[in-house]
């Protein structure tokens, strides 16, 4: 059972592997993209490849979903990014349980989001989980863990991407424990340090200047490809694709100053693009995307929408 991207690793090396996967669950297609043309997860279009039978379910009890897996006879049960907590049913619909591919160190960032929340919180580590599945949201017993440092330049794209492949080489040494044992065993986990993850909202991506720019970069780097960080200009939605903060010196050579509120343009930097005043400093925008055009370079978006110093945006 799993939908978008970061389940497909899991699948190809299961379908590559001497396990048979007997089925694939996968949440309905749905419209995507500006024609809004209905569009198949990324797991269903793998599966589909292969051969391999795909159910997709909008209610997995009223759909009798347990009983077609049951009817499968599978032994295990493997769930990646499914998007939906599975029912008490769906859990003890095969013969030895269900394992389950979480992206965060365990009992920290339970939810839907623990890769965007790990970089919105600045965290220099994250790392994937196998664990047993249980009815409660992400507290199985812990199989296997596996961590993996946070570099400056990661979004969540790029740690979604490893650690996909992480997860899905994690996993199949767990299998392989699990047939050679029978039984699927793990840590109970320590459930008094637990954190949550939230799903990300669309209206988290709005700049709020006053914050640090530290902050805010934390911010772009986990909500970005989506939502994406944005503010206002001209009554138009802004995009910040890339920035970075500068320092006193840098400020200074620019001749941004601190008298300014946060969110005003404070200096234009030739070349690559325009700074603004955050909560405790000045922020370098040098990609950008302006409501209805493409995204172009901080230099290329001057030429095109001169800005001023005391300019103010969101």
């Amino acid at each position: 059972m799993g939908t978008p991207e970061f389940a497909v690793p899991t699948l190809e090396r299961l379908l590559d592997s001497r396990h048979e996967v007997k089925l694939v669950i996968t949440q309905p297609s749905r419209p995507k993209g500006r024609g809004m043309k209905v569009a198949d997860p990324p797991v269903k279009v793998l599966a589909d490849s292969r051969g391999i039978p795909v159910l997709q379910p909008s209610k997995l009890i009223k759909e009798g979903i347990a009983e077609k897996i049951r009817e499968t006879g599978a032994d295990v049960g493997v769930v990646v990014a499914y998007g939906r907590i599975l029912p008490e049913s769906v859990i003890e619909s095969t013969r030895l349980g269900w394992l389950n591919v979480h992206a965060s160190l365990l009992p920290e960032y339970r939810g839907a989001a623990p890769i965007q929340r790990a970089l919105m919180d600045g965290r220099l580590e994250t790392g994937v989980t196998i664990m047993k599945l249980v009815a409660e949201l992400d507290s199985g017993p812990i199989i296997s863990q596996q961590s993996m440092e946070i570099h400056e330049d990661d979004d969540a794209l790029s740690v979604a991407n490893y650690l996909s492949v992480l997860g899905a080489d994690l996993l199949m040494r767990a299998l392989d424990e699990i047939e050679r044992d029978g039984v699927i065993e793990g840590e109970e986990q320590n459930h008094e340090q637990a954190t949550y993850a939230p799903m990300i909202t669309k209206e988290e991506g709005t700049i709020d200047w006053n914050e640090p720019s530290v902050q805010i970069m934390f911010k772009l780097r986990g909500l970005t490809p989506w939502p994406g960080l944005f503010t206002s200009l001209s009554g138009k939605r802004l995009r910040i694709i890339q920035a970075e903060p500068l320092d006193e010196e840098e400020a200074e050579h620019v001749g941004a100053t601190n008298e300014l509120k946060p969110g005003t343009v404070s200096g234009i930097m030739k070349g690559f693009g325009f700074v603004v005043k955050t909560g405790d400093g000045h922020l370098l925008i040098h990609n950008l995307q302006l409501e209805g055009k493409t995204p172009v370079d901080g230099d290329a978006f001057l030429n095109g929408f001169p800005m001023k110093v005391g300019q103010k945006l969101g």
